[in-house]
């Protein structure tokens, strides 16, 4: 084996279960909070952004405007995993996981301070894309340092299930982003919500991020990392290491990965905007869709992690793929029928794929690289398939609905990604029993787990 690819380190069976109840409770807390700030950020974006900071522009090219900051911060996540992941590889996963929480919260309070266009003009657009930006390199860090921090932690035999708990966050914290704004815009008027009410859930981030921390500074470094620095056995250059000796794992963990944005997006973003402006459906009512769609997804994540301990990453994986382009066609046509059960029944439907996809994913790519680089490689993968699927999701979605009236455009687009992503998982090998002394499983040698 290569000393510089040293296999995910088993905790001691008796600290384990004890250990791992901590570690999944700051999994999910803590990329919960990271995640509900980012999608406050999506969910403004498709309701009130574009009136609020790009007020001089027609309604369509102001949501497209608005979609595009939003969009910002995904190049932003590829800088923040690089930095975060050479970091995390050299000085451990739990401070860059603390860092990269005061940054989000410190940024997503912020954005709630921020002046509108129509008192500050042209600085209002400038300063929201600061803090955007700000707000991608923290989550760079996050994600793949939380997925560490379970998958580490994880006896051999659960990875894919305490994986899967990480993944709970991004559900979570929409549900959590969505119920907020369906509270204000319960209460508040729209003339009132567009002038301060959308700034309550920005400032009531900071409430979440204190949970965050406190869950997060008593929890321990992992086992693998632990075992790694006794040794200052550490990689000098973590990027240049994994993109040398790995750069197709990156490359095609990244591709893979893109559909689950590109589906996850479809619905939270451009579904939003889509079903409020074009097919007449009220912010309540869509709101309130995206909330159950995303209560059902918090269900099926830890399920369909757990069935990839089973029976392998990739079938389920793949499954939850082909189940996305099924249904990108009925997802529409169940929209367009302009009735709100059958709008809820596309979306379970939808979320139900996604969540097949999206459960075993972190996982899949923590196990395709060795623990000196393996926060720089899961980071920098996950963060690419941000950057080919949800940052390019919603722009391209407004864009097609503009030039061709149609939903069947985003169907084809849907059905695009999944395909896309579907050869790029089939060209990586099952990393299931990576954690058993047995040879390298097809994928080049260097990144055995083995």
């Amino acid at each position: 084996m290569n000393p510089d690819h040293a296999p995910i380190h088993q905790p001691e069976a008796g600290r384990a279960p004890r250990n791992m109840k901590k570690i999944a409770a700051a999994s999910v807390i803590g990329t919960t909070v990271e995640w509900y700030d980012l999608f406050i950020f999506a969910t403004a974006s498709a309701l009130v952004f574009n009136k609020v900071f790009f007020p001089a522009f027609d309604p369509l090219t102001g949501t497209l405007l608005a979609f595009g900051t939003f969009a910002s911060a995904y190049l932003a996540r590829i800088l923040g995993a690089a930095l975060f992941g050479h970091f995390g590889d050299k000085v451990g996963r739990k401070s860059m996981l603390l860092i990269s929480l005061i940054m989000m919260g410190s940024a997503t309070f912020a954005i709630g301070l921020l002046p509108d266009y129509r008192s500050i003009g042209i600085w209002a657009p400038i300063l929201l894309l600061t803090l955007r930006v700000i707000q991608g390199l923290a989550l760079g860090g996050e994600w793949g340092g939380a997925v560490l921090m379970a998958v580490e932690h994880a006896p051999a035999d659960k990875r894919g299930l305490y994986g899967s708990w990480v993944q709970i966050g991004v559900p979570a914290g929409t549900l959590i982003a969505n119920l907020a704004f369906l509270l204000c815009n319960a209460v508040l008027p729209n003339e009132a919500l567009l002038s301060w009410g959308w700034r309550i859930p920005f400032l009531a981030s900071v409430l979440l991020v204190g949970v965050g921390m406190y869950i997060r500074l008593n929890t321990s470094e992992t086992p693998s990392f632990s075992k790694v620095k006794a040794t200052a056995a550490q990689v000098k250059i973590p990027l240049a290491e994994v993109l040398t000796k790995s750069w197709k794992q990156v490359l095609l963990g990244g591709i893979a990965t893109m559909s689950t944005g590109t589906a996850f997006n479809l619905i939270v973003a451009f579904g939003l905007t889509y079903g409020t402006q074009t097919l007449g459906f009220s912010r309540n009512q869509m709101l309130t869709i995206a909330l159950l769609s995303c209560a059902l997804c918090i269900v099926l994540l830890p399920l369909f992690g757990l069935l990839s301990d089973k029976v392998g990453r990739k079938p389920v994986i793949i499954g939850g793929i082909i189940a996305e382009a099924l249904l990108a066609f009925p997802l529409f046509w169940l929209l367009d029928t302009k009735v709100f059960s059958f709008a809820l029944l596309g979306y379970l439907l939808m979320m139900s794929a996604f969540a097949a996809n999206y459960g075993p994913i972190a996982t899949f790519l923590a196990e395709l690289f060795g623990t000196k680089v393996r926060y720089s490689g899961l980071s920098i993968s996950y963060m690419l398939s941000g950057l080919l699927g949800s940052a390019a999701t919603p722009i391209i979605t407004t864009a097609l609905l503009s030039a061709t009236g149609r939903g069947s455009s985003v169907a084809w687009y849907m059905i695009g990604s999944a395909l896309i992503s579907a050869v790029a998982l089939l060209l990586l090998a099952e990393t299931l029993s990576r954690h058993a002394p047995a040879a390298a499983t097809g994928v080049d040698a260097t990144t055995s787990l083995s």
